[in-house]
């Protein structure tokens, strides 16, 4: 098949080259104004190669924290302003104050203002070009699907909602049953003629059982995989582009979506998890100890009632602990019951609202992390009475006790808190994934998206 495909782009291919042309561009500017100005603050050289090296690191970490690389964020010329200031502002001033592994402080503060312009200007210039030249244009997928026509027009609704760059050219069913959809249906016979006259990239199947994939449908597919088209399950295509998993009320095969993160079982990975928690844990309560009287005070006046709280939460293997907060809600909040919280809680006090958009309500969980009935990472631990009303309905929820729960979480950093099934679903399907893909790259994710909430103050 001798097709000229148009360039496309996958997810972790634009990320990948957002942060490489991030980098680049940076250094290409700063290249060309230490060639034609007097700028001798920061030059490329073979000798002095890690000041380059530390400036690529800072712009991707620093960037990371601001959501630079959230293609959401990157797509939008409004809110990839204000990422690219505070990247620039923050990796020059980080820049500034590490010695040693960056250029000596320049006496004429020009030379600073010179760097840090160089750094905003080539970070702007670069993303205003993605996004009006790139963005737009080369990230769009044309597919065709196949599967069952009953439930073709809400999985290719599921799909492109999260993931807009998938246009469905139309769908090959895998019954005989004639349903009316707004897409259109491709005969078999025709879709190797349909692949050369609309550039098709891949084939997306949904159905879970080959045995309703006739036979020349079957070598129709074949035919197009030996000549290099790629064809996907269903599955797979939305757990990559939404990192989550496709997981419904009904579901309850386990099989389908796992084996488990071999991290789970990783002697090394354990310890090295247990040793951050412990490490972290204690810088958080030391902190915690500076800020605690300011706190009180705060708490006196615009929280009354007890700082602390305790409240019974299930843990690892369904068993329940104990969790410690400050108090955000007022006294009795549950007179009338136990509720899910939600946004814009009445319960909450005015004090406790900031507690929770910068997250401090959390901290005194550092103590049930010490004593090892949580990590730093991991589900959200809910109430027992919770739990059990929400497994009633989702089979899969206990499965996400399989590890510990944690103060951060893939679900937490992705999500807002929820008071309804179909949210306690959408979380549970971003928690089964961070168990599925347990790794340190995927726990240093959630960490720099924490961080990121807690500068832009998203807690509820």
């Amino acid at each position: 098949m001798t097709s000229s495909k148009k360039i496309h782009f996958e997810i972790s291919e634009r990320k990948i080259l957002l942060r490489v042309f991030d980098v680049f561009s940076v250094l290409l500017l700063l290249f060309f104004i230490g060639k034609y100005f007097d700028f001798t603050y920061f030059q490329i050289t073979t000798t002095n190669y890690y000041w380059t090296i530390v400036l690529a690191l800072y712009i991707n970490s620093v960037g990371t924290i601001f959501e630079m690389y959230n293609l959401q964020v990157a797509n939008n010329r409004f809110l990839i302003l204000r990422s690219t200031i505070l990247t620039a502002s923050v990796t020059t001033l980080l820049y500034l104050l590490t010695p040693f592994y960056t250029p000596v402080l320049p006496s004429n503060r020009l030379q600073i203002l010179l760097f840090f312009f160089a750094v905003l200007v080539a970070l702007l210039l670069w993303r205003n070009f993605y996004i009006y030249f790139l963005a737009a244009n080369r990230f769009v997928k044309k597919v065709v699907f196949v599967g069952s026509s009953k439930k073709i027009e809400s999985l290719v609704e599921e799909l492109t909602k999260v993931n807009p760059h998938y246009q469905v050219i139309g769908y090959i069913p895998t019954d005989e049953k004639k349903i009316e959809t707004n897409l259109k249906q491709i005969i078999v016979k025709d879709l190797e003629s349909v692949f050369l006259k609309d550039y098709i990239s891949e084939i997306v199947v949904t159905n879970g059982n080959s045995k309703a994939i006739s036979v020349d449908l079957y070598a129709q597919l074949l035919r197009l995989l030996e000549r290099g088209v790629v064809i996907r399950q269903y599955s797979d295509v939305y757990e990559y582009s939404t990192n989550r998993l496709p997981i419904h009320y009904e579901d309850k095969e386990l099989y389908k979506f796992f084996p488990f993160s071999r991290s789970n079982q990783n002697a090394l990975y354990v310890f090295y998890i247990r040793f951050f928690d412990i490490f972290l844990s204690v810088l958080g309560l030391v902190g915690l100890l500076v800020i605690i009287p300011i706190v009180y005070l705060l708490n006196i006046f615009w929280n009354k009632g007890p700082l602390l709280y305790t409240q019974e939460r299930v843990g690892k293997n369904g068993i329940p602990f104990q969790i410690y907060k400050l108090r955000t809600m007022v006294v009795n909040a549950e007179q009338q019951g136990a509720v899910f919280a939600k946004v814009n809680d009445t319960r909450v006090t005015i004090f406790g609202k900031f507690l929770r958009k910068v997250r401090l309500d959390e901290v005194p969980q550092f103590i049930n992390v010490l004593k090892g009935e949580m990590g730093i990472i991991g589900p959200r631990p809910e109430r027992p009475i919770f739990v059990d009303e929400i497994a009633k309905n989702i089979p899969l929820y206990q499965t996400r006790h399989v590890i510990k729960p944690g103060l951060t979480g893939w679900a937490q950093v992705n999500y807002p808190y929820g008071a309804t099934l179909e949210d306690s679903l959408m979380k549970l399907r971003y928690d089964l994934y961070y168990i599925k893909h347990r790794s340190f790259f995927l726990d240093i994710n959630i960490v720099m998206k924490t961080l990121s909430t807690i500068l832009f103050a998203r807690g509820q």
